[in-house]
């Protein structure tokens, strides 16, 4: 018993000669105690065949007379969870799969986001460590699924083959042969104008690779809903007429099914041998190229505009080089240097990141800090007076 769930652990093979002696050792366990919802623990469950499955099967039918929680099945390695989903047994009750243990002892931490840490297994794999436990399954899982889609429509991703568990964590694994993040490579060339001038290049044309990808309707969120939804959660932050203003400029884009990342920032990008490459697909939407460049303003700008260093401490560059990173960003993805231009093209992006901002300074871990409550109040003004010229979101207009 834990509290009021009975866990039973099934150990070695179910099969016909196990089955009648397993069947009778469950109706005695049940019978024995108070609960209030059953589980198998199938860590050393080696095989299942169809009568241990009907088993099962009646179990399911007699908690639910009972009015007892859902039966579930716990940690079920790879083989067995594979019968389970051949049978149909996954649609009907919850499987949660056995996950591979690994130690990042004498690993190299390459990079550190919201979501967890990135290390370097050895020379060809790498693993993204999700920080919040069990939690992160579900973003894990999703992150799997879309970087499937991105990768069958030619997308340059590294394909998310494994998840594995790191003492109470859990990580996905990636092949990536030899790669290293932009964002190294930016801070290793810092002072060579010529190498950094290469990176750019790379680096802008994944994204407009990406961006002139087009998918299926539904295949992906929308990222103007996504945007919308974050807005809404701003009540406490923005006076009603501001978010009334910034609601009606989203609702007003088109719609656009083509990809947009929503966290190209050069940690999320990998060179591997000469390529670019992402990594970090959860955020994966459908929607303009706003989307894109107002999350970037937001990782090369909007964090250091009330606190200088920011970016030293966060990416590990200084002020300077971030400022020429984003303005070669512009640049070169809009193919101009007219700084009228930029300068209009610059006020819709940024109306677009102080609404990120806003958010992510409301649910993470900056909420209720000094610092949090300056940048609110700076981002506020910020926003009125950008939008005393801004009437459109559109980068085309």
């Amino acid at each position: 018993m834990e509290g009021s769930i009975l866990v039973i652990p099934l150990e070695g093979a179910l099969d016909s000669v196990t089955a009648p002696a397993f069947s009778r050792e469950i109706d005695r366990l049940r019978a024995a105690q108070e609960y209030e919802a059953l589980v198998f623990d199938a860590k050393k469950l080696t095989y299942i065949s169809s009568i241990g499955l009907r088993i099962i099967i009646r179990v399911i039918k007699e908690e639910k007379v009972q009015k007892h929680a859902p039966v579930s099945i716990i940690e079920a390695r790879k083989e067995v969870y594979a019968i389970l989903e051949m049978t149909g047994l996954t649609e009907l009750i919850k499987v949660e799969k056995s996950y591979r243990e690994i130690s990042l002892e004498g690993s190299r931490l390459i990079g550190k986001g919201f979501f967890g840490q990135v290390f370097q297994l050895d020379e060809d794999t790498v693993v993204k460590l999700y920080a919040d436990g069990k939690e992160s399954l579900p973003l894990m899982k999703r992150e799997q699924s879309l970087a499937r889609k991105a990768f069958i429509r030619g997308i340059p991703t590294a394909i998310p083959y494994d998840i594995v568990r790191v003492g109470d964590q859990y990580g996905t694994v990636f092949e990536l042969l030899q790669a290293q993040t932009f964002n190294d490579l930016v801070r290793e060339h810092e002072q060579d104008r010529g190498k950094l001038e290469e990176l750019m290049a790379l680096y802008v044309s994944c994204l407009k690779q990406v961006h002139a990808t087009e998918m299926e309707r539904g295949e992906l969120p929308l990222a103007r809903d996504n945007m919308l939804e974050r807005l809404r959660s701003l009540q406490e932050v923005l006076p009603v007429e501001i978010i009334g203003r910034l609601q009606n400029l989203l609702a007003e884009l088109p719609e656009d099914l083509h990809v947009v990342h929503c966290d190209f920032q050069m940690k999320n990008v990998m060179l591997c041998h000469g390529e670019p490459m992402l990594i970090d697909m959860e955020t994966l939407c459908t929607g303009q190229p706003l989307f894109d460049l107002q999350a970037l303003y937001v990782s090369y700008k909007a964090f250091k505009e009330d606190e200088p260093g920011n970016a030293m401490a966060f990416m590990g560059l200084h002020d300077e080089t971030q400022d020429y990173i984003w303005q070669r960003l512009l640049e070169l993805y809009f193919g101009t240097e007219d700084r009228g231009r930029l300068k209009a093209l610059e006020d819709k992006i940024r109306v677009a990141a102080y609404i990120r901002f806003l958010h992510t300074l409301e649910n993470t871990w900056h909420k209720g800090r000094a610092l949090t409550e300056v940048r609110i109040k700076n981002t506020r003004k910020q926003l009125q007076e950008l939008l005393s010229r801004v009437d459109s979101l559109s980068l085309e207009d």
